[in-house]
């Protein structure tokens, strides 16, 4: 592992992908280095995080991040994107519109869990809305590295994006579709019959032997996405 990426506290999975956990809500941040373009998963919390995210990402990259991707709208995985000057985002087809017309309930919801009331305000007043909806698959090229970003859910949320990366290993970042550091969570923005087809569908495009990022813990195998798969079958009645 290259030890400058393990010095900034980031861990890199593969040639291309790496990815930080971050404090706080222990949400993952995922980063893919092409030869011309830099993707960043998930921008983290706030404007104050985003910006320490992006400092780190340029000190290990050495260029600036251009491209962004939210795997799903809740405020740990988008509010840190005003950060980031003129980058590209993507997010599944119709996220644009519901953090448009939700700021208030998701500047309540990260005051709610301990985000600080003038971050929170701060982060919402700049909200960075995706300019790329991803209706099925977008095949996102960054020199020398094809990124497949996936529209898989509804499940975690009614707009979950995935984000597939080629490599010696298969990098697949789940965002909160797949959480190992607990249960997964099912919010009121949660379709939970048809949680276990997204999962379906990451297993499918990821396959047997890729590493899956999950957007809470640990990096887990597509067993441990198997199993998540039969709770959430279990727990929501659907085969």
């Amino acid at each position: 592992m290259d030890v400058r990426w393990e010095e900034a506290g980031w861990e890199r999975l593969t040639g291309r992908a790496g990815r930080r956990r971050l404090p706080v809500w222990d949400c993952t941040v995922g980063l893919v280095v092409g030869d011309e373009s830099v993707l960043l998963i998930d921008p983290g919390s706030s404007v104050r995080e985003g910006a320490r995210v992006r400092a780190e990402a340029e000190r290990l990259t050495g260029r600036s991040v251009t491209h962004i991707a939210f795997t799903h709208g809740h405020f740990d995985h988008v509010l840190g994107a005003s950060a980031f000057a003129g980058v590209e985002v993507f997010g599944a087809v119709g996220l644009a519109g519901l953090l448009a017309s939700g700021r208030e309930e998701l500047r309540a919801d990260a005051v709610r869990h301990g985000l600080a009331e003038e971050e929170a305000a701060e982060a919402v007043d700049l909200l960075v809305l995706p300019g790329h909806p991803v209706s099925g698959e977008w095949t996102l090229e960054l020199g020398g590295v094809q990124v497949l970003l996936a529209n898989v859910g509804p499940g975690h949320t009614g707009h979950d994006l995935a984000v597939f990366v080629p490599g010696e290993r298969e990098t697949v970042f789940c965002g909160d579709l797949v959480e190992e550091s607990g249960e997964p969570l099912a919010g009121p923005d949660a379709v939970p019959r048809q949680w276990p087809a997204a999962l379906d569908r990451l297993l499918s495009l990821g396959g047997e032997d890729a590493l899956y990022v999950p957007g809470h813990g640990a990096v887990v195998g597509a067993e441990f996405v198997r199993a998540q798969r039969a709770t959430l079958a279990a727990r929501s009645g659907v085969s």
